[in-house]
């Protein structure tokens, strides 16, 4: 499923706004063939095959899916490929990837694979002309900008790469800017501290951003509670909301995950110990579907697209 380069860099401002519906993105660590979840971008545990969670999510209304390979930078590879294949033949709404896109090169062969979007933060933050060269090449819509920031006693937030590892030094408020004006067609902003842990979303480092950005913005780390999303949307000024533990939860509630093939790499203790997952497993979040969350933010006045799912 190849995807042309688009000729010309989209005005910023034709994207931004709530006018559409808020989108709501299930999020996919991968490490080698099977679904991970960690806290803190660490810790990654198999939760199953990412196959699995894409179709559900897809039959259940999801906007979009973001892909991302959890060490890919770590082991400097993109092993997504094969899986994006397959996911695009079979789900017909926006795919994006990230982990392990190091040049304009690697961003054609996503596409070519079947992605829509391409989330580059490593690289970008290594060589940041290369927003500007895959936004001329392939079109600013096509490139996301990830920001992994974690908080400092100094009350600033800092970019870091490698799922959280690396420091960069960058202010993240100013990268985001820079990124903007090399041509990124949207951010997603990952708070570190608060990813996976369920205690909600860093609102005062999304609104920081959002406030400030012509183009959309996706708030990322820390979705424990429907009204997490509903606060990240009304206070954080959030264009679209990425979470992943209490969906993968709510699925592996009612999913036989331990019925699939796990001799890929992975920690599977914890699917073994839950006797194939539950939300038992997971005591400090909410688990909760698509369209039961697509239902709590329309009945509190936030407009869902896709809502025939819900």
């Amino acid at each position: 499923m190849p995807r042309e380069p688009a000729s010309t860099v989209p005005d910023h401002d034709s994207s931004k706004g709530h006018g559409v519906g808020i989108r709501i993105i299930p999020r996919l660590d991968i490490k080698g063939p099977n679904l991970v979840k960690g806290i803190h971008l660490e810790g990654l545990r198999v939760l199953g095959k990412p196959e699995q969670f894409a179709r559900y999510y897809y039959d259940q209304g999801a906007d979009e899916l973001f892909y991302m390979d959890a060490v890919a930078s770590l082991y400097e590879r993109n092993g997504l490929a094969e899986i994006i294949r397959r996911t695009a033949e079979e789900i017909r709404i926006p795919l994006t990837v990230g982990g392990g896109i190091r040049s304009v090169d690697d961003v054609r062969q996503a596409l070519r694979c079947g992605a829509d979007k391409v989330a580059i933060n490593t690289a970008a933050i290594a060589r940041p002309a290369m927003i500007r060269e895959a936004a001329e090449s392939f079109g600013s819509s096509t490139i996301i900008v990830s920001i992994e920031a974690i908080r400092h006693p100094d009350g600033r937030w800092y970019a870091y790469t490698d799922c959280g590892r690396n420091e960069t030094g960058r202010d993240a408020i100013e990268w985001a800017a820079e990124a903007i004006d090399l041509g990124a067609g949207e951010l997603v902003v990952t708070s570190v501290d608060r990813e996976g842990t369920g205690k909600g979303y860093d609102i005062e480092l999304t609104r920081r951003i959002a406030e400030s950005a012509p183009i959309p913005v996706i708030a990322c780390g820390g979705a424990g509670q429907k009204e997490h999303v509903q606060q990240v949307i009304e206070e954080g000024r959030a264009d679209a909301v990425s979470l992943a533990s209490s969906l993968h939860y709510h699925f592996l509630s009612q999913y036989d995950a331990l019925a699939e093939d796990y001799r890929g790499e992975g920690n599977t203790e914890f699917l073994r110990k839950q006797g194939g997952g539950s939300a038992a497993a997971a005591k400090h979040l909410s688990c909760f579907s698509l369209p039961e969350l697509k239902s709590f933010l329309t009945s509190n006045g936030i407009d869902c697209r896709c809502l025939e799912y819900a």
